[in-house]
């Protein structure tokens, strides 16, 4: 048996080790005793809400839901967010957060590359992948989206696991995001002759084992880059959430690590994309629930460019409960309840001040607005991009990072503060 060199082993020791932070991590505080009447509202409603789909819709919508729910649980008890990753990184140069995103990236590409390459999928679906056009919109909208998250406190699948925990000064963001995304459906025609190329998929030039390794290559090369950044600008640690003693207890109340959330949502967005044959989204549900709104007050959004395209038409046909991303979407903020209840956290927070609310429903309207331009948000189109083998998932990735140091030079304004590099949590 052959064994590394002295030197060889302590460099892969050190690849493997946590990077450095100016502080130790302080240790979790206890997680607070389960809130039993949120735990029991959010149970039951996810138990009928299932019940319903399933029968009304089908198995395909039920299982959508499912892995919605599901999706829910993982986001909250993981803290897996995008907003955060990036402003840590940007203001301080901690790197944990992006370094998370690269294990979500590379295993749904992974994952992806399996049930794409081969065409597996469930209920007769066949698996695509996400490409979309690089372009000005593409440009724009990924830039507005980031500044939009540093303003409104969340992203995409952020803003529905905060919801769905309590979080009130979130539910003005959601409203700001419907509202944004409806504005830029209802004004299709003003922006959608934007120039642009056509997508660019990589496995349509070199297969779909050339494109996993050229996007694990790169990921593997940004770990490298923001752990050798990280361990120059020595930032301050991540703080810790409350957590629950003992495994199992830690699975079903308290906190996980970042890389078990990266690894159960890459295998939930994958259940998603076997089941319906389309990659996981958000937003496109947030301007079908504004439509709808609209609709229910008196108007006609289906004499809206936007819903006369092909895709869209039939989406704003349908019932709502039987569209694959809202049926994740209203997954994901009962599932997040369910997480929140089960590990004491679930509450109302009162007292909003004014500024806060201010940049919630600003954020959130840029991000709406934002993700429409750009085709998709960081799931839709960073996640599901960079895991379909699409360049337009690192250039909306590029741009996001330049949204969010614009982002962060508007958050005082607000009265939102930046993490600095004598804090002693970022």
């Amino acid at each position: 048996m052959t064994t590394a060199p002295p030197a060889e082993a302590a460099k892969t020791a050190a690849l493997l080790s946590p990077s450095p932070t100016s502080v130790p991590r302080p240790e979790a505080p206890a997680a607070p005793p389960v809130r039993r009447v949120p735990l029991a509202v959010s149970g039951l409603l996810a138990a009928a809400l299932t019940a319903y789909v399933w029968s009304a819709h089908g198995a395909k919508p039920g299982v959508l839901l499912l892995l919605g729910l599901a999706l829910g649980v993982a986001l909250f008890h993981s803290r897996f967010g995008f907003t955060s990753a990036w402003r840590q990184l940007v203001a301080v140069g901690n790197g944990t957060g992006l370094r998370a995103h690269a294990l979500l990236l590379g295993t749904t590409a992974t994952l992806f590359a399996l049930l794409i390459g081969t065409k597996t999928g469930l209920f007769g679906s066949v698996p695509a992948p996400s490409g979309g056009p690089l372009g000005l919109g593409l440009l724009i909208g990924s830039f507005l989206f980031a500044v939009g998250m540093q303003l409104g406190g969340a992203c995409a699948s952020g803003t529905l696991f905060a919801v769905g925990s309590g979080q009130t000064s979130i539910v003005l963001t959601l409203g700001g995001f419907i509202g944004g995304a409806t504005l830029a459906a209802w004004q299709f025609d003003l922006w959608k002759d934007l120039p642009s190329l056509e997508p660019v998929v990589m496995a349509d030039h070199i297969g779909w084992f050339g494109s996993w390794a050229v996007t694990i290559l790169v990921l593997a090369a940004i770990v490298l880059v923001s752990r050798r950044v990280q361990a120059r600008r020595n930032p301050p640690p991540i703080g810790p959430v409350p957590s629950a003693r003992g495994a199992a207890a830690r699975v079903l109340r308290g906190s996980w690590p970042l890389a078990v959330g990266a690894l159960a949502l890459a295998v939930l967005g994958a259940g998603v994309l076997l089941v319906s044959g389309g990659a996981w989204g958000v937003t496109s549900a947030f301007s079908l629930w504004g439509a709808e709104l609209v609709r229910a007050l008196g108007g006609h959004p289906e004499s809206w460019s936007w819903w006369q395209q092909p895709g869209n038409k039939e989406m704003l046909a349908g019932p709502v409960l039987a569209d694959k991303t809202s049926l994740t979407d209203i997954g994901i903020m009962i599932g997040a309840a369910v997480a929140a209840a089960l590990g004491g956290t679930w509450t109302l927070h009162r007292g909003v001040p004014w500024r806060t609310a201010t940049a919630a429903v600003l954020g959130g309207v840029l991000m709406g607005i934002g993700a429409r331009f750009a085709g998709g948000c960081n799931i839709g189109a960073y996640l599901a991009g960079i895991a379909s083998g699409s360049l337009h998932g690192w250039v909306w990735g590029a741009f996001a990072l330049l949204g969010t140091w614009a982002g962060l030079k508007l958050r005082p304004l607000f009265g939102l503060g930046n993490p600095k590099p004598g804090d002693g949590v970022c």
